[in-house]
């Protein structure tokens, strides 16, 4: 297995306001583009989601606003040459950095296998190793079809789960709105 990323520049974003606002994107559900970098969804209860990706496709950013238009969650992920996100970090509305989390890929299959959410406010150090603990782990199984499984998630730290703050289980970009699409000025 390859060793995950750990680019600081990877943080999930807490939305203590979204708890029942964050779904998982579908393709399906992407009803808007503005230009080629720019798509955007409406939520069911009225909130809606923008993706801006910069025109090299390194960088991709989620911004989730409230029905009333008050941005209330920033999520910036960097990504590879193939459009996986290595890393992200999570900031609320106010900007405040909240969650770094990087990903990790199968060295063979390439698929996503591991995620280590770290507490971008609080650093928690491994007494045994001398190294940042993260407070959330979500590890991914694949069958021999290559379908990937739900979630399995180790919530490090005592209090609610990840799931319970924020309604999914992961912070794993389900589908990249841009797939299938050329950056302007890209590659």
């Amino acid at each position: 297995m390859k060793p995950l990323a750990t680019c600081k520049m990877c943080v999930i974003a807490l939305g203590l306001l979204l708890v029942s606002a964050l779904s998982p994107c579908r393709a399906s559900e992407f009803e808007g583009v503005d230009g080629p970098n720019v798509r955007y969804m409406r939520h069911e209860d009225g909130s809606r989601t923008v993706f801006i990706r910069s025109p090299d496709n390194r960088v991709l950013t989620k911004k989730r606003f409230s029905l009333n238009g008050a941005l209330i969650m920033v999520t910036t992920y960097k990504m590879d040459a193939n459009a996986n996100p290595l890393g992200c970090k999570i900031r609320d509305g106010q900007n405040q950095e909240l969650f770094k989390v990087s990903y990790g890929y199968h060295k063979v299959t390439g698929l996503l296998v591991e995620e280590l959410m770290f507490d971008s406010r609080v650093k928690r150090i491994d007494q045994a190793s001398g190294k940042e603990m993260p407070v959330q782990r979500v590890v991914y199984l694949y069958d021999a079809e290559g379908k990937r499984s739900a979630p399995i998630t180790y919530n490090l730290l005592p209090g609610k789960t990840f799931e319970e703050v924020f309604g999914v289980k992961s912070s794993a970009l389900e589908s990249n709105p841009f797939n299938g699409t050329a950056p302007a000025g890209g590659r």
